[in-house]
């Protein structure tokens, strides 16, 4: 069996220096371990870094189509607290990010469907507070110009050092959230992003866990509808997911519970897709 981790390994050298992941191999179609292709490793990892997630779930997105890199790649994430979601597939990236938050993305540039730099665009159109750092093993100066400007915050050619990996991240999350909103409000309703309360008029609204993330789910999409596939993948990540109808059932107690405390009608019903909050309020 191959340890990605073990020096005696043939083959090229993807992250580079003493503590370098060596790898071979590209990832099956058939290796995606869900139909988004999200996976989480639990294989062995390595020693654990001295860069570590900041406190609270962090999630990042690895667009890497390397089985055994990406792999690596996840367990090492992992062991720096990261909650790691992995596609070897540019389309799944796109529908990944559709249905999650992501605090921060990597991006291979070389995609057996789609191209790195289209996945990028798109990316950058639907989420342009998400930040995305770039791998690949084109060190050209086009190509990084090209990214830059195609929204990318950072990149790195391979091959690279796993701690450079793991700072560059970290400088990217400073900056992101240094810049990012800490409330959102319609009218009356605020939502406090970092604590994750909700408030009318400065009394806050006694909501559970779900219909709060519901309701910062649709608030930080606003103008966007949320199907409930969305909300589902949100709130479950895949795992034990219960029956679609759960949804309208968390949707009503939200607008109840919203209502009663004096806040607008600010969730909409688009019949037969899901739900939006619209830009206007």
């Amino acid at each position: 069996m191959i340890d990605p981790f073990s020096p005696e390994q043939g083959g090229r050298d993807p992250l580079n220096g003493i503590d370098a992941i060596r790898v071979t191999g590209r990832r099956e179609a058939d290796a995606l371990e869900s139909p988004l292709g999200t996976s989480v490793s639990q294989a062995a990892a390595p020693a654990r870094s001295r860069f570590q997630a900041p406190q609270g779930a962090t999630r990042l997105l690895l667009v890497e189509d390397d089985r055994l890199l990406s792999d690596a790649l996840s367990r090492m994430l992992e062991m720096a607290g990261f909650t790691v979601y992995v596609t070897g597939y540019g389309e799944d990236a796109l529908d990944l990010a559709r249905a999650y938050r992501f605090d921060v993305v990597v991006l291979d540039l070389t995609l057996p469907d789609v191209a790195g730099t289209q996945v990028l665009q798109q990316l950058h159109q639907m989420r342009p507070d998400t930040p995305v750092i770039i791998l690949s093993g084109e060190g050209g100066l086009e190509s990084k110009i090209e990214n830059f400007l195609e929204g990318a915050d950072d990149y790195i050619t391979k091959p690279f050092h796993r701690d450079e990996l793991l700072a560059r991240i970290h400088a990217v999350l400073r900056r992101a959230r240094a810049a990012a909103p800490q409330e959102v409000t319609f009218g009356p309703l605020a939502l406090d992003l970092v604590a994750h309360r909700a408030s009318v008029g400065g009394i806050q609204v006694p909501l559970t866990g779900k219909e709060y993330a519901c309701l910062e789910f649709l608030a930080t999409r606003r103008g966007m509808t949320v199907t409930k596939e969305m909300f589902l993948a949100h709130l479950y990540g895949g795992q034990d997911e219960p029956e679609m109808k759960i949804i309208d059932v968390f949707i009503c107690k939200l607008r109840r519970k919203l209502s009663e405390a004096g806040a607008p009608p600010v969730v909409e019903t688009v019949w037969g897709r899901g739900y939006t909050i619209a830009n206007e309020g």
